[in-house]
């Protein structure tokens, strides 16, 4: 059953339109992630949910109630902002028991309250600090549980991790989810970063200029993109110009090769298509019985730690990348040598070329 819906969510600033026919419903308990380029309508929508903005028209219903113009003090909904925003002559402990002072609970009630979310945060030992005594990590913790002190229905973050290094943002979003699973709390979080929602989110909304392109739980959204923005922004990709051989047996042409998808194209032939391929689709040498094979030359190697990817020259210019593991026996072609690559027939996407994946075939679907 639905706990936060939206519903037909437009929001115009004069004439521009930021966010446009937004649809969401979202369970109890629910970790949905916006995800998206700058300036596709993810904080503006945030914002709406938070009543800091109001929708030009729509409606966003919480539990039951329509809050669509409820001011955010009456919302009881907490948000952890991108800046933290702590109170600066504050100290951690008077920081996270703010809202509840506002709110004129009782001193001892908000002092059990503060010490149980210090110890949730693992900063009990930080309570009489102020913040620029505190790490970024630590300071964006506070604000986490800040936003949680009252108890919130609903619990907003807009990019909270990042302002921080590589290595504290993949602690700090694990322990994220591991307090939003503890609580239960319906969580909406907006980040451009496609690990960050892949990783931690139930369902994502991925959206571009204003628009959902396409909701779904990670594993949809990674393997089975419904648009060709949603295919190219989340994951790497090989986008291949392809042509068709004969759509009824899907045969098509890459590099002047020839291959075969596992499902009907709606295409005549010789039409020019679009391949979307994954790198880690793609393996070194010719693979098992049945496999899609290339023939092409070894364009440049790049050491990624866990991953070395490899570019594969075809003819016409066309460019494959596949991913590999690294471990101690790996064995690398030489750049410029002379190779064979390999794929499924499951395993691409084909598109017609600027259009949504979803008006072609999916050989993976």
């Amino acid at each position: 059953m639905s706990f936060l819906t939206l519903t037909n969510i437009q929001k115009s600033f004069g004439t521009m339109v930021a966010v446009e026919d937004f649809n969401l419903s979202a369970t109890k308990g629910e970790f949905v992630s916006f995800l998206g380029p700058s300036g596709c309508g993810k904080t503006t929508t945030l914002r709406m949910i938070a009543g800091f903005e109001t929708p030009t028209s729509g409606t966003i219903v919480l539990d039951g109630g329509d809050i669509t113009y409820r001011p955010p003090n009456k919302r009881n909904i907490g948000m952890v902002f991108q800046s933290y925003a702590l109170f600066p002559n504050m100290t951690v402990a008077q920081n996270v028991g703010f809202g509840l002072r506002v709110r004129k609970r009782p001193a001892d009630q908000i002092q059990k309250r503060v010490t149980e979310l210090l110890e949730l945060i693992h900063l009990p030992d930080k309570a009489n600090q102020f913040p620029y005594q505190l790490s970024g990590g630590q300071q964006q913790r506070v604000a986490l549980a800040r936003a949680l002190a009252f108890e919130p229905e609903v619990l907003l973050l807009d990019e909270p991790l990042s302002a921080l290094d590589a290595k504290i943002r993949v602690s700090l979003r694990q322990e994220i989810r591991a307090i939003q699973r503890q609580l239960g709390i319906t969580t909406v979080y907006v980040t451009h970063d496609q690990e960050e929602a892949l990783s931690l989110s139930d369902r994502v909304v991925v959206m571009s200029r204003g628009r959902v392109e396409q909701i779904g739980t990670p594993f949809e959204i990674y393997n089975f993109p419904a648009t060709r923005f949603v295919a190219s922004f989340v994951g790497q990709l090989n986008a291949l110009p392809a042509t068709v051989v004969d759509a009824g047996s899907g045969r098509l042409t890459v590099g002047g090769q020839e291959i075969r998808v596992s499902a009907r194209i709606d295409a005549p032939a010789g039409s020019a298509m679009s391949l979307a391929l994954r790198p880690e689709m793609v393996s070194l040498g010719e693979g098992p019985e049945g496999s899609n094979r290339l023939a092409g030359t070894v364009a440049d190697v790049d050491f990624l730690g866990a991953i070395v990817r490899m570019r594969i020259r075809l003819a016409d210019a066309v460019i494959v990348a596949l991913d590999v593991f690294n471990e101690p026996t790996l064995k690398l072609p030489a750049v410029g040598s002379s190779i064979t690559i390999s794929f499924p027939a499951d395993g691409p996407l084909v598109m017609a070329p600027g259009s949504e994946a979803g008006s072609g075939t999916s050989a993976a679907a």
